[in-house]
């Protein structure tokens, strides 16, 4: 599972920029952070794709194995590929200073990146660079215009065109609007499989943002059950002692 390691370089731009350029419909991540193999799957691609310049530094290597059922010999073979022991954080060795140089913006950690835009804006986001040759990266994305990050992915989606439609105010400003994509270059990955692997990817970032929500979602069926069998308990025990008050 080693492949070469693609920096998901660079970053989102300030609020500001979002504000000024969002808008844009985010299609429905529908992730499941109950899918052990999903998570899995996500993990690879986040250290391959990711990691090179995103770190996820509030969570450690050795707790994402035993959250993923991943042993620790799995976890240096497949995961660890920067020489970081299985109880360190998910850091990355990258300078600050000389990303902020290289890409306008240092890369922003990803540990929380799930809870503070939304699985659905990340999902949207990795599927929305298109290619734009007024840009030093030579693509942007509907989702964030503007964006500092290259689409490192492109490798596996392929390179696509974003398709506008026109129209002219009260003023006669002219107005451009997002109709669609259309793939000009096809990327090694099906459109279909791209999704799949965005989806893979969004759920372990959905999972690093709170892994205690794995322990939580499954203590909540014996909690519930629980609940239940008390209150019939309770409901049956009432009736037994009121039974005979007239």
């Amino acid at each position: 599972m080693r492949t070469k390691l693609i920096v998901l370089a660079a970053a989102l731009l300030p609020v500001a920029s979002l504000a000024a350029g969002g808008g844009a419909h985010l299609d429905k991540a529908n992730v499941d952070v109950g899918n052990r193999a999903s998570l899995q799957r996500g993990a690879a691609n986040f250290v391959n794709y990711c990691l090179g310049c995103h770190s996820a530094k509030f969570v450690r290597y050795n707790r994402v194995a035993a959250d993923l059922g991943i042993t620790e010999q799995q976890l240096i073979d497949n995961l660890i590929f920067t020489g970081a022991r299985p109880h360190d954080t998910m850091r990355i060795g990258i300078n600050p200073e000389d990303a902020k140089r290289w890409f306008g913006v240092a890369p922003p950690d990803l540990s929380l990146i799930a809870r503070s835009r939304g699985t659905d804006y990340v999902y949207t986001f990795l599927r929305s660079f298109y290619a734009d040759p007024s840009k030093p990266t030579g693509a942007n994305n509907i989702v964030l215009p503007g964006t500092a990050m290259p689409h490192v992915l492109a490798s596996l989606q392929g390179v696509q065109e974003a398709v506008w439609e026109g129209e002219v105010d009260a003023a006669g400003n002219a107005q451009r609007h997002f109709k669609e994509f259309t793939l000009t270059t096809p990327g090694t990955l099906t459109p279909e499989e791209y999704d799949a692997f965005v989806r893979d990817t969004v759920a372990f970032l959905e999972y690093i943002a709170e892994p205690a929500q794995l322990k939580r979602r499954a203590l909540g069926f014996p909690v519930i059950a629980f609940l239940v069998f008390f209150t019939l308990l309770a409901w049956a025990l009432k009736k037994e002692f009121w039974k005979d008050v007239k």
